[in-house]
């Protein structure tokens, strides 16, 4: 059956803070640096894996875990020769960036495929937009413009100075009425908190998906219950190499070992992300 993760982090590592890269360099993860160290590498660990294409998530976030604006083109010039299977996913900072619109812009220029958005590490909120951060609103016009999707963590995180107070993803409601062509990923469904507002809000509009990552197969059917409700609009991501997260495979065999049934299997493991990231 053929895989596509919408969420694994190939991102420039000697960005990250000592205290951040602390939580995610362990024996677990042995082989994750080598890996990463080239995208012939990636290619070559996907092959032994079983994953066929994966979106190389990318923000930025220098308060929280270090990543500064040169991410973007960090990904543009590692997924340059392997497009096809390795999707670069970017980032624009309202707080760190004086001109939003010029910025969003260049960025997709690069060739960027998605936009994250990572509130708890970016320090605001999703619908900043309607008080003083203001600028915000050109990151999604110009995605809703252009059908990039914008891909939204939601959820608590456990990394050094996160503010969770931004997890909740309930003012994604806000950007979902206000920007009702934008294709919009609710990233790990608000897992372990908020996994009801997530659900609530894919059901509500049609725009909104969500992507699974970081939520352990075997206890997928707790975090989200009601899968086949939802069948169509829910990505298949493991958050590889994120902490528990070991081999992306180990996660697609556990997905399996469920049994959803073919037909919910194919829509996760591949349709629904394959039909939005042609």
């Amino acid at each position: 059956m053929r895989v596509f993760d919408v969420h694994v982090h190939i991102q420039p590592w000697e960005m990250l803070k000592p205290e951040v890269m602390s939580m995610v360099d362990d024996p677990s993860h042995a082989n994750a640096k080598s890996v990463l160290s080239s995208a012939d590498n990636v290619v070559r660990f996907l092959d032994a894996e079983g994953i066929e294409r994966i979106c190389c998530i990318n923000y930025v976030s220098p308060d929280v875990m270090g990543f500064t604006r040169e991410t973007n083109d960090w990904i543009a010039d590692f997924t340059r020769d392997h497009r096809d299977r390795l999707l670069p996913v970017g980032s624009v900072n309202p707080l760190h960036e004086i001109n939003v619109r010029d910025e969003i812009r260049r960025v997709l220029d690069l060739g960027i495929r998605m936009i994250k958005i990572h509130p708890p590490h970016q320090l605001f909120s999703p619908n900043a937009y309607l008080g003083e951060l203001w600028q915000l609103a050109e990151i999604y016009r110009e995605c809703e413009e252009r059908q990039v999707p914008v891909m939204f963590h939601t959820g608590t995180s456990v990394f050094p100075r996160a503010r969770n107070v931004f997890a909740d993803p309930m003012p994604i409601d806000d950007v979902a009425n206000d920007f009702p062509r934008l294709p919009i990923i609710l990233a790990h469904a608000g897992r372990p908190l908020h996994g009801e507002t997530a659900f609530f809000l894919a059901r509500r509009h049609a725009n909104v998906r969500l992507d699974i990552s970081g939520i352990p197969p075997k206890a997928l059917l707790r975090y989200v219950p009601r899968v086949a409700d939802l069948a169509d609009k829910i990505l298949w991501g493991t958050d590889w190499p994120s902490p528990g997260v070991v081999s992306p495979r180990k996660n697609v065999e556990e997905f399996l070992a469920l049994g959803l049934g073919e037909k919910i299997e194919r829509a996760i493991l591949w349709d629904n992300a394959a039909r939005l990231l042609r």
